[in-house]
């Protein structure tokens, strides 16, 4: 810490009871709104094991799944701002959710957006067993079996929810949705056959594409993803709306002292800049981002408003 923050953090004890709180060298706790195992499981830990040694003290990872994500925010909403609590939010948790729950609780201006950590293109992947390697020849395989066919998300309310029905519409297909209870439950149905394709997270997708185990037919991003270089982006094969990024990142609770926000955003930015941790995330297929500030905050409502046109047009609403 350096004398500026000392002095900071010593001028706020005074006043301030959620400073006490923080100071006290409890445990910090990250929670992960999602099921265990997915993507969102390796980057929360790998980030916060680091993050607990530039603070000093534990930051243990709790799962609190539910409601694509709406259990385990509404849980750090409903408790103290007090800095103890993280939460690891992400593109469909921020950005989709909050436009398809019928009766959310809570919204973005109960969160103080810390860091965009990581980012990645989904991929369109499929069974081996489906006759097609191409989006052309997908396509035409579909409309060559009507009302036989399904594709998979990871989640119901994700981008990869939302992306297979860009498909439907695009394409002109009758495609129905098949949701499963996480990435990595994606991958087993899939891989066993239970679905034949759909858009997945990359981090869950390599390590069977690898094997052989599943393939990859395009991203959804505007240039070839270094990971798989022979997969074509959706945008070189003239399909640039199909272009999406997701992201993982921190919050904490609105109303946290500022003082006690920068700590844990400093502690947050020197994670994602080791170098040990890039090198492991990147080898999950990930890209890092880092950004902060108001620039994060404004980019998560842009793009809102991208997927809350899309989310209208589609009717779809949570249960």
């Amino acid at each position: 810490m350096d004398r500026r923050t000392f002095l900071a953090f010593t001028a706020a004890s005074a006043a301030s009871p959620a400073f006490a709180q923080f100071a006290s060298g409890r445990p910090v706790r990250l929670i992960i709104p999602l099921a265990v195992g997915g993507a969102t499981d390796s980057y929360g830990r790998l980030v916060v094991e680091h993050m607990a040694r530039t603070l000093g003290r534990p930051v243990i990872v709790e799962h609190k799944p539910g409601g694509s994500g709406i259990v385990g925010s509404q849980y750090v909403v409903d408790q103290p701002a007090d800095g103890n609590l993280l939460l690891l939010a992400t593109q469909a948790t921020t950005e989709i959710i909050p436009h398809v729950q019928r009766d959310m609780k809570w919204s973005l201006n109960d969160f103080i957006p810390l860091i965009r950590g990581v980012t990645s293109p989904l991929v369109l992947v499929a069974n081996p067993s489906v006759p097609a390697k191409t989006v052309a020849e997908l396509v035409a395989w579909i409309k060559q079996n009507p009302s036989k066919l399904s594709y998979s998300s990871y989640t119901a309310g994700t981008p990869s929810h939302f992306l297979g029905y860009q498909m439907n519409e695009r394409f002109g297909l009758d495609l129905v949705h098949v949701p499963s209870r996480g990435s990595g439950f994606q991958m087993t149905d899939m891989i066993a056959g239970h679905v034949q394709f759909g858009f997945a997270q990359t981090q869950s997708s390599l390590p069977f594409l690898r094997d052989g185990k599943i393939r990859a037919i395009a991203i959804t991003d505007d240039a070839r993803s270094r990971h798989m270089p022979d997969v074509p982006s959706f945008a070189e094969l003239g399909y640039p709306e199909f272009t999406a990024r997701v992201w993982f990142g921190l919050f904490v609770r609105a109303g946290t002292p500022a003082p006690i926000v920068e700590s844990l955003l400093a502690a947050a930015k020197a994670a994602h800049a080791d170098a040990d941790v890039r090198g492991k995330l990147d080898a999950q297929g990930f890209d890092m981002s880092g950004q902060t500030g108001p620039e994060f905050a404004d980019d998560i409502r842009k793009q809102s408003e991208r997927w809350a046109r899309l989310i209208k047009a589609s009717g779809y609403k949570a249960d």
